[in-house]
Parts: structure tokens; sequence; C-alpha cells
């Protein structure tokens, strides 16, 4: 039978040994009184775990701080068996965030203690900044915004481009076009809209006639409110109107419905197919909107002045067939081209805009969120901007003089 080994050759094995003294240690190297600072073992998370090994340490590392001056500035790191980032960092903050005056290492602890040095965040010391300081960093603050202009205007200018690109497709191979698409956002965008727009339009009609009554009455002039409602409800309420209801209703939709194509990873999905997002994403919904926001417009605009007309006849007594008979003498033709023509504007915008948020969506619910509200603000204030500046383009078109 093969005798069990003794207590004294347990200690001399070192497979035995080893596990008891692998822990992170730090003395001097020699045991020399002011020579460099030697680590040894495994300075790794799975040797700081041990028992007693972090108690130990913080011991030595409190004795190293205390040292006589210059006695810290060397240090001779070939000793250490192992070296993670979890040691690596612990000595880098042991040091100030500084390199030692005189070091000695191996080539694999100087890559981690280089990529710890590289990424590792200096904390904030001494006294509060001082107003140079303050004003330098909002000089700085404010600067920053340019590049985020910048970097909007970039995305604008090229979801613009890469719609005249696919329109240019389109035009060329018109039977590859995604038909199917642009009929189903046709009629989410157009058809379905239809009650809710009327709605809103017959109750700004009632309400706008009734204001106004009273004030035309006190004049004697009752007869105008066909040419007041008809202006402005033809020319800018109706379509006005409907880019907004459009763009609280379809805008959201359209952001909500590739943002989630964006989080579900669909979007990669077609990137890995080859399947371009501007062609069958973007392009049908800015050919939709395009061709349904006219014709929103008329209608709201067709609802408002039945709402308006039968609202001057309860209030300033004014017949139907007189409403219809002054409407066109009232409101020349080129009202509606200037409205036809501002809402096929106002549809391509919200689109784009809508698209664009949502191709920017990030793959979580919150980004989602915040898509979907940034799209229908930009949308909204987009249409006010683009609303004044055709008020102020074509102000002497469409007026009748004398």
């Amino acid at each position: 039978m093969t005798e069990a080994p003794s207590a004294h050759d347990r200690a001399a094995d070192p497979a035995d040994a080893r596990p008891a003294a692998d822990g992170p240690r730090l003395q001097r190297a020699q045991a020399e009184e002011h020579g460099p600072w030697a680590p040894t073992g495994r300075w790794t998370a799975l040797g700081f775990a041990q028992p007693g090994a972090w108690a130990a340490l913080e011991r030595a590392l409190q004795d190293s701080r205390g040292a006589q001056p210059g006695a810290s500035d060397a240090w001779d790191l070939r000793g250490l068996e192992q070296l993670d980032h979890i040691g690596a960092q612990l000595l880098w903050n042991h040091w100030g965030q500084a390199w030692p005056q005189r070091i000695e290492l191996g080539d694999s602890h100087q890559a981690v203690l280089d990529h710890v040095a590289r990424f590792s965040g200096h904390a904030p010391t001494g006294a509060a900044p001082s107003i140079g300081q303050r004003w330098h960093a909002w000089l700085l603050g404010r600067w920053s915004r340019g590049p985020v202009l910048l970097r909007v205007g970039r995305d604008a200018l090229t979801l613009l481009g890469q719609l005249a690109l696919d329109l240019g497709r389109l035009v060329r191979a018109p039977q590859r076009a995604p038909w199917r698409d642009i009929s189903g956002h046709l009629y989410n965008t157009g058809a379905t809209a239809l009650p809710i727009t009327a709605l809103v339009g017959l109750l700004i009609g009632v309400v706008l006639a009734y204001l106004m009554s009273n004030q035309l009455r006190n004049f004697g002039a009752e007869s105008f409110i066909v040419n007041i409602l008809g202006l402005s409800l033809i020319r800018e309420l109706g379509p006005v109107l409907a880019a907004v209801l459009i763009a609280g209703r379809s805008g959201s939709a359209m952001t909500a419905q590739i943002g989630v194509m964006r989080v579900t990873e669909e979007l990669d999905a077609m990137r890995v197919m080859g399947i371009p997002h501007g062609f069958r994403l973007v392009m049908p919904r800015v050919i939709a909107l395009a061709v349904a926001m006219p014709l929103i417009a008329l209608w709201t605009s067709a609802a408002a002045l039945i709402g308006g007309m039968f609202a001057a006849q309860l209030a300033l007594d004014i017949s139907p067939a007189f409403f219809v008979q002054q409407l066109p003498r009232a409101v020349p033709f080129s009202n509606i081209v200037l409205a036809l023509a501002k809402s096929v504007v106002f549809g391509m915008l919200i689109a784009l805009i809508a698209c664009h948020h949502g191709l920017r969506v990030e793959p979580n619910t919150d980004s989602l969120g915040r898509g979907t509200t940034s799209s229908v603000v930009t949308s909204i204030t987009v249409v006010i901007v683009v609303d004044a500046i055709f008020a102020v383009l074509f102000r002497g078109v469409g007026f009748r003089v004398g």
C-alpha cells in the first residue's frame, strides 16, 4: 500500500502550495528597504475574491502610500502571474492615474495598463470653475449646436436626394414600382381620413360664420360673409387644417410603423435581402400623401363651406342659393390652384418628416415614443412655416381688384 504523504511533503508540493500563495500581494522587491514595490500573485477579479486577500492588499497599498517621498515612484511588475483590467485599474488609480517614474513590466502587462490608461477618466479636482472657465464652457455648448443642425440638414438633404433617385427609377421602370404599397397608403391616409376631416371642417365653418356674423351685421355687410368664408377656408384654413389633421393622424402612424420595423429588426432584414428602404418605405408614403392631401384639402374646405353656409342662413338669413351663386365671384379659381399646390407640398413634407423620424428610431420603446412625438410636432411646425412662406410669396395672387 502507498503511504499517505506527510505534512512536510504536502507543504513542499507546489500544486498544493500554489492556491494559498497565488493571491494578490504587494511587497518590496528583494526585501530592500527602499527598493521598488513588487506586486506578485494574480491581480485579477478571481484573485481579489479569495478570503482575506483584499484586506491584506489594502493594508499593503496604504503602507506604500505612507512611504518616504520618492520611495513609491519605482515599481517592478515582472513578478505578476496574471493581470486583468480590474487589477490594472486598481494600480492605475493607486498611481494617481499617472505612470511612475521607474517601472519594469512585461509586454502583456504593458498592453493591459496602456488600455486602462487610455480609457480611464480623470476625476475632477481643485476648486470650482472660474467665471472664465464657465464662459468657455458656454461658448463650447453654443458651438456644439452647429454640428447637430448640420447633421439634421445633411440627413434631410440625403432623404430628398434618395427620393429624387427613387422617383427617377420609378419613371424608368414603372412595372417594378410598389404600386400595391402606394395604393394601400393612399387608402389609409386618404379614404379613412375623410370622416374626421369632414367633421372638423364642418364645425370650423360653423364657428367662423357665427363669429363673423355679429361684426358684419353692425356694418350692414352681411353679404360679404361669402367673400370672407370663401377666401379664408379655400385659400388658407382648408389646406392647413387638413395638413395638421393628417400630420397628427397619418404622420404619427408612419413614424410608428417604421419605428416598429426598427425595433423588430425588419429594417435590418430588408437591408440584408437587398431591399432599399427609400424605394419600398419612403417613396410610396410620399406619393400617397402627395396625391391624397389635395383631395383631403378640397374635401375639408367643402365641408367647412357647407357648415358656414348653413350657419350664415341661421345667423344672417342668407339663403344657400345666394351663397352658392356668390362664391365663384368672390373666390377666383387661382385660389383653388394655390390651395392644391400647397397641399401637395404639405403632403410630401409630412411624409418625409415622418419617414425621417421613423428611420432614426433606436431599437427600444422609449425612442419610438420620442420619435413619434417629434414627428408630429415637427410636421405641424413645418406646415405652418411653409404656409406663411406661401402667403408672402403669393400675396398678390387670387384677389379681385375693383
